[in-house]
């Protein structure tokens, strides 16, 4: 087939969808696959989330990772059978609007939208402690990641820095993605076989051993899940792997600059979900063997994965942390380039304020380049949060307490996966709902007679996971290592509120 046919089919498939080709389709499958891949990114997940994880699990949490996997795997297919049917920029956005109605798919554009743009200053901030890690060890400086300035500064960069690329074309994205899928696989593949080289320190034994983690008096963070594991701490340290296996749908929220999309974007989505399970199995597997035999887990909870990887040369070391910061790096590029062209959808249907001027598309390089500044603004706007810390004794709000420490941008963050599940679960009801209602799916990528029991697998699914990430608990436990007790609850519902009044006074969803 040729290339001219294949454009053709891309534009008439939008045509019929009631769309234009504004956007400069120029994506192959492995640019898609690629964004995907990045704002997945199984190194920014564990090098952020490892040691929750086995401070909750212990060494037996890496089997989580298939579960959640494979759980998700439903999703990836709903979403798959759904971006080929609308391949649409604003992927959640367009799935609710078509299968349930307009006001439907604003609440889940609105929903899914903030929480990605949560995620790029969550992901952009996580990068502080390696970047000031290698300015120090390469320039003998001082920096402290915990810094509220330096905190603020780095990110800010990276934020910008980030939008720059994404406002000079798509394949500029596609290119810094692709950079960043082979810096996972180094980061990942690599670590584990340099940790194996210079010697593991545990045998295979010891990753089904869970060392006392359910207990108060042997858990190495203190908290108590009360002498049980799989009820008690397996529910918390899988969080730290839910955290992680989502961005897959970002190759929908690209489809409109995408070659073949309702064809490739099914694909896309399955195999950064699958290369990206199989690549932190590996990663963590390694981290786990490379436990030392003296202090065990415990002086990794204290010491982190530069403890691990202390054993290593220096410049091989240093080398590990380059690519750690350049995996964060294309990772908050992926997700803001995602967020921008969900603002880009949403505006296009006229359902944000200044929407006029957010749906414009530069002549030149064919991005959404306002949409692009309301992901940079945005994600600056939650960046101020960290100037935000409340004292030793915390914040006591109604009936629950703001814990110290935390300062309040991660207060937000912890959004950044709520409000992904409850997006995420919204989409499948949606499907669900269309279902019921007679919706036969008619592109590329179906799921056939199996399309009714995988929806309804996936809705249990995100339905389940959803309360275990916001169920609120007392900030001694262990659940709160998380969600911060009541934090993460509230924040989800302060913001769907937000986006409920705006609904009610501006009715955006009346213009799509």
């Amino acid at each position: 087939m040729s290339t001219e046919h294949m454009a053709g089919q891309d534009h008439e498939r939008l045509a019929a969808l009631g769309y234009k080709q504004e956007l400069s389709r120029v994506l192959s499958l492995f640019d898609n696959f690629s964004v995907a891949f990045s704002y997945l990114s199984p190194m920014v997940g564990i090098y952020s989330l490892y040691v929750l994880g086995l401070g909750a699990g212990g060494p037996r949490y890496i089997w989580t990772i298939p579960i959640v996997v494979g759980l998700m795997t439903l999703v990836a297919l709903v979403f798959g059978e759904l971006s080929s049917e609308y391949p649409l920029s604003g992927a959640l956005y367009q799935y609710g609007k078509f299968n349930v109605g307009p006001r439907y798919g604003w609440y889940v554009g609105w929903i899914y939208g903030f929480a990605l743009l949560a995620t790029v200053a969550s992901v952009d901030s996580g990068s502080v402690l390696y970047v000031t890690n290698l300015l120090n060890i390469w320039f003998n400086t001082h920096l402290d990641a915990s810094n509220h300035v330096t905190l603020f500064v780095i990110t800010g960069l990276f934020i910008v820095l980030s939008a720059i690329l994404n406002s000079v074309g798509a394949k500029i994205m596609g290119y810094v993605a692709r950079f960043g899928v082979y810096v996972e696989t180094i980061g990942t593949f690599g670590v584990f076989i340099a940790l194996a080289i210079k010697g593991f320190h545990q045998g295979f034994g010891f990753i089904f051993t869970t060392q006392g983690v359910q207990h108060a008096s042997t858990n190495p963070l203190g908290v108590n899940f009360g002498g049980s594991w799989w009820t008690g701490a397996a529910l918390v340290a899988v969080l730290a792997n839910v955290y992680i296996f989502f961005g897959f749908e970002s190759a929908g929220d690209i489809s409109e600059e995408t070659k073949e999309a309702s064809r490739q974007v099914p694909r896309s989505m399955r195999n950064a979900l699958l290369y990206g399970g199989i690549a932190s199995f590996v990663l963590v597997l390694g981290l786990l063997l490379a436990t030392p035999k003296i202090g065990g887990i415990a002086a990794v909870i204290k010491g982190g994965i530069p403890l691990l990887l202390g054993a290593l040369p220096s410049w091989l070391q240093d080398f590990f942390l380059v690519m750690v910061i350049i995996a964060f790096f294309s990772c908050g590029t992926a997700v803001q380039g995602a967020g921008a062209r969900v603002a880009f959808a949403l505006a296009r249907d006229g359902a944000l304020p200044g929407s006029n001027a957010v749906k414009q598309v530069t002549a030149k390089h064919k991005t959404p380049r306002n949409a692009i500044v309301v992901g940079t603004i945005i994600p600056f706007l939650f960046l101020l949060l960290v100037l935000v810390t409340p004292p030793a004794n915390g914040w006591h709000i109604l009936w629950f307490t703001y814990p110290a420490g935390v300062n309040a941008l991660y207060a937000l963050v912890s959004f950044a996966t709520s409000g992904i599940y409850l997006s995420f679960f919204l989409t499948v009801l949606g499907a669900f709902i269309a279902r019921q209602r007679g919706w036969k799916p008619s592109g590329s990528f179906t799921l056939g007679k199996w399309g009714m029991p995988v929806t309804i697998g996936a809705m249990a699914y995100l339905f389940l996971m959803m309360l275990n990430i916001i169920w609120p608990s007392a900030l001694t436990s262990g659940r709160a290592l998380f969600n911060y007790g009541w934090i993460t609850l509230v924040v989800m519902f302060v913001i769907v509120a937000i986006g409920a009044l705006y609904e009610l006074i501006a009715r955006p969803s009346n213009k799509s």
